[in-house]
């Protein structure tokens, strides 16, 4: 410890910090943002410009669009009010996004905290003491009092100079992590709007495969009174009317799993929306209500990774590792620190601040670590190698952001095959039925023809339900995986591109 109370010393105090604030470095890597992956596409084939179609709700023609921007409330393309009035107000009530917007605002916190870092640390203290003094060998005081009161008021001042750059590098590093919160708010608020959207399609799924199933019952239900009054005028024999019961009740026992769907997904919708099971608000959804958005935005692949919200979030957290490095190494230098005292004192406090009674000190410490059992140099080496980690991790979810877009682009293009295909299965299904109900009428057929008709339209017409319903929730995902758009929102409050920072010593 070096103290200097003359002005000297505080010449000599001044000169240290100017040559801090002028001639600083910080020490340890310089982040620089990674490129964007050097690729043409999506898919190892060509991407075609359009997908089949069929003609059925659902089933039109999609169109893909490259280069496209993707709008901000994407769902809207769905041409769904009810869902659309879900969403806003799912924004609003979402426990999980509250949890993302508070976690932001801690990391908000933690950045300006560490701001006041920068500046010097001032404390202010009053004292008061009473207290009696032996009187020999002598009195403390000049008048000889033994029994006195003593005031003591002082400012305290003490700066640490950042002249390695360990608060810089610091603050870097909450600036990053600050940047990941913010991406991971995105992140809940593309989950929470695509998961009420896949929730929604599903629920109407589920209505569709229902009023199929109980459509199913009812033409067996039917068929099986037919069956019992043929049987008792003799016409068919008793097996025949026990295998008609035998699909009835197979088709019967398809509808309570469907129904037990139906209720988890009611229940999982309203949770989306902040809402308890028990809530009956939450609107009613069925593929009337619902659109297959048809022209679809296609980002260009050198912009996926500055619209994904986990690329950008692990990114950021490559920012803030970067940093961290710097602080290890930080921490291994000499660390100088500034320190100012000054008061008054006196046994009466109308005298405090008299002159005569006023004292100040100032002084400067220089400390350089020597030897820590190693500790700091491991620090350093654990810093760098969580560096590496989070590069591999940013890699690794660079290369899931595109396989999930590459995912949903085949997806949707199978999704309009499937729906095609099934289409023209449920259609033969249905004319092939009818066919056979009239060939029994006639005792052309057995009853078991009509059975294996009824069940293969069955199967025809819930694969087309299914098809349907695949096709809506992986457009959706589709808009998930190329990040939702948030970048066209007015309150998205992002920064454009990752922060970049490069000190130069």
């Amino acid at each position: 410890m070096m103290h200097f109370s003359t002005r000297a010393g505080f010449q000599c105090c001044l000169t240290l910090a100017a040559a801090t604030l002028l001639g600083g470095c910080a020490v340890g890597p310089d982040y620089h943002e990674p490129a964007a992956p050097k690729v043409s596409g999506y898919t190892s084939e060509a991407l075609p410009a359009q997908t089949a179609s069929a003609d059925v709700a659902g089933g039109e023609t999609q169109n893909f669009i490259q280069g496209a921007d993707i709008p901000s409330q994407w769902w809207t393309l769905f041409h769904s009010q009810p869902l659309n009035d879900l969403i806003e107000q799912s924004l609003k009530d979402s426990p999980n996004l509250q949890v993302a917007q508070a976690t932001l605002r801690v990391a908000q916190e933690g950045v300006r905290a560490q701001a006041g870092s920068y500046l010097p640390s001032v404390q202010a203290n009053f004292s008061p003491s009473r207290a009696q003094n032996a009187g020999q060998p002598a009195p403390t005081l000049a008048n000889n009092v033994l029994l006195f009161n003593l005031y003591t008021t002082q400012l305290n001042a003490i700066w640490t100079l950042d002249l390695f750059g360990l608060n810089r590098r610091t603050m870097e590093s909450l600036q990053a992590q600050e940047d990941a919160q913010r991406f991971q708010l995105e992140a809940a608020y593309l989950t929470l709007t695509s998961s009420i959207v896949t929730t929604a399609v599903q629920e109407a799924s589920l209505r569709e495969q229902i009023a199929a199933t109980q459509e199913v019952i009812k033409i067996n239900n039917e068929q099986l009174d037919v069956m019992r009054k043929q049987f008792d005028l003799g016409q068919i024999a008793q097996a025949d009317v026990k295998a008609q019961e035998a699909a009835l009740a197979q088709a019967q026992a398809n509808l309570p799993p469907l129904q037990k769907q139906l209720a988890q997904q009611r229940d999982l919708l309203t949770a989306l929306a902040g809402r308890f099971p028990s809530d009956n608000s939450v609107p009613v959804f069925d593929f009337a209500g619902l659109q297959l958005p048809q022209d679809i935005p296609i980002s260009l692949p050198s912009k996926l990774v500055e619209q994904r919200p986990d690329v950008r979030s692990a990114e950021a957290n490559l920012h803030a590792a970067s940093a961290l490095v710097g602080v290890a190494v930080a921490n291994r230098l000499p660390n100088i620190t500034l320190s100012a005292n000054g008061g008054s004192v006196a046994t009466m406090m109308s005298q405090l601040f008299t002159p005569g009674n006023q004292f100040w000190s100032l002084g400067a410490s220089i400390t350089q670590p020597i030897f820590e059992g190693g500790t700091l140099l491991h620090k350093q080496r654990g810093a760098e190698a969580a560096f590496d980690a989070a590069g591999a991790q940013y890699r690794s979810t660079v290369i899931t952001a595109f396989q999930n877009v590459a995912d949903a682009l085949t997806a949707l293009q199978s999704d309009a095959d499937a729906v095609k295909a099934n289409l023209t299965a449920e259609q033969s299904a249905s004319e092939s039925l009818v066919i056979v109900r009239r060939q029994v009428e006639l005792g052309a057929v057995s009853y078991l023809s009509i059975l294996n008709a009824e069940q293969t339209y069955q199967q025809a017409r819930i694969n087309l339900i299914q098809a349907q319903a695949n096709r809506l929730t992986d457009t959706a995902v589709l808009f998930q995986a190329l990040g939702g758009g948030w970048w066209n929102r007015t309150d998205a409050a992002m920064p454009p591109t990752a922060t970049t920072t490069s000190n130069e010593y």
